[in-house]
């Protein structure tokens, strides 16, 4: 009768419960009808909050954040870097060079890529998200280390 008054459905919020410990994800969030359920494993509480009609994200709103990312790591680059070409990094998360840990890097400083080639792999959320070559051309330089962590836009590759 509880359920009812409230209109949380315990048992969803057991089954996400479950579902982040079975994954090993620290939150999960679904929305059904006018109800969206967080369920997060950081000591915060499974909260309900209303959906809000007006809350929308909308992708040209993101578009302004690479022009806006770059300066920003132009200037932490050492004088005479050029990172105009530079292949920038589309999410957070971890990079790594090759395919699988001692194996040989996907790509290599002299090395020649065509456009869509896979440069490097970015991990995220525990998915292994493969990052392709914008264009052709030669590997100039590699700035990112293997197993490092990397921002939203930060520069990764040079390609010329």
């Amino acid at each position: 009768m509880a359920d009812k008054k409230t209109g949380i459905d315990q048992a969803l919020i057991r089954d996400l419960a479950n579902i982040l410990k079975d994954t090993d994800l620290t939150e999960i969030e679904v929305e059904q009808d006018d109800m969206r359920i967080r369920v997060s494993r950081n000591g915060n509480t499974p909260m309900m909050m209303p959906q809000m009609p007006s809350f929308n994200f909308q992708a040209p709103a993101a578009a302004p954040a690479p022009v806006a990312a770059a300066p920003a790591a132009a200037a932490a680059a050492p004088a005479g870097r050029d990172l105009s070409k530079a292949v920038t990094a589309p999410m957070v998360g971890t990079v790594y060079l090759s395919p699988a840990p001692g194996s040989r890097p996907f790509v290599e400083v002299g090395s020649t890529v065509k456009e869509g080639q896979t440069l490097l792999i970015i991990e995220a959320m525990k998915t292994m998200n493969q990052i392709p070559s914008p264009k052709s051309g030669k590997i100039v330089e590699i700035i990112i280390d293997d197993a490092s962590p990397v921002e939203y836009g930060e520069p990764l590759v040079i390609i010329e």
